[in-house]
């Protein structure tokens, strides 16, 4: 099947799906099923449909594994996703707390002309407001926020889950790609990263992991997927 025969859903799921395998997590179907906020059997016979249409191969202990095609039409979905957030940011005015459900709305129906026109606008961007490569395979690895010991320089390379919800919490608080500080405090109720101007930008430990950072001192890599996922301030998912 082609990425222009592919349905709405079947590129959720292939965009899901690369996340997990862009960021170095197991791509099975329970990954897949948190990562999306679905049921187990949901997941199970959307898998099996891109089983069917040789997106995917699953391996018999049910690790999921793109095919050469898959993987291009994920890429693809994934770019231009990316671009589109890009575009309407700098160019249309969206604040990038807001832009991420807009362009989801809009990478579905956006034609190759339009797509050039874009690339064009935005410049040199290199990545998505979230901070994620635009093109893929130029990630620049960090480690969570969280994880980070007081004391460090901090700069500030994506927010890892762009759940609507927790971006407008990442907004509020201030922490935005490319922000350099020193992690002021790091404990069981904040974490807070103050730039060199004094400011100060607080969020809550299961926040702070979904931030990407270069750390100096850097604690060892790591990318986690929660358990729950629910977007609130205390609970976060994609």
């Amino acid at each position: 099947m082609s990425s222009a025969h592919a349905t709405v859903a079947e590129e959720e799921y292939r965009q899901t799906l690369f996340w997990l395998h862009e960021a170095g997590l197991p791509m099975t179907g329970a990954n897949l099923a948190r990562a999306m906020q679905l049921s187990a059997p949901t997941v199970h016979e959307m898998v099996r449909r891109l089983e069917n249409d040789g997106y995917i191969t699953r391996a018999t202990d049910k690790t999921i594994s793109f095919t050469g095609s898959g993987l291009a039409h994920a890429t693809d979905v994934v770019s231009r996703h990316r671009l589109i957030e890009r575009y309407l940011t700098d160019v249309v005015g969206v604040p990038w707390d807001d832009v991420h459900e807009e362009a989801e709305n809009l990478e579905h129906n956006m034609s190759p002309r339009f797509e050039a026109y874009m690339r064009e606008a935005i410049g040199d961007a290199k990545t998505c407001p979230h901070g994620h490569p635009i093109e893929v395979g130029t990630r620049i690895e960090g480690v969570p926020l969280a994880d980070v010991q007081v004391g460090a320089k901090v700069t500030v390379l994506r927010f890892v889950i762009e759940g609507e919800d927790l971006l407008h919490v990442l907004m509020a608080s201030g922490l935005e790609p490319g922000l350099q500080g020193i992690l002021a405090t790091a404990d069981d109720d904040a974490v807070v990263v103050e730039a060199p101007d004094g400011s100060r930008a607080e969020v809550t430990p299961s926040v702070a992991a979904t931030v990407s950072v270069l750390a100096d001192p850097s604690p060892p890599a790591r990318v986690t997927l929660p358990e729950q996922l629910v977007l609130a301030i205390k609970r976060y998912g994609r």
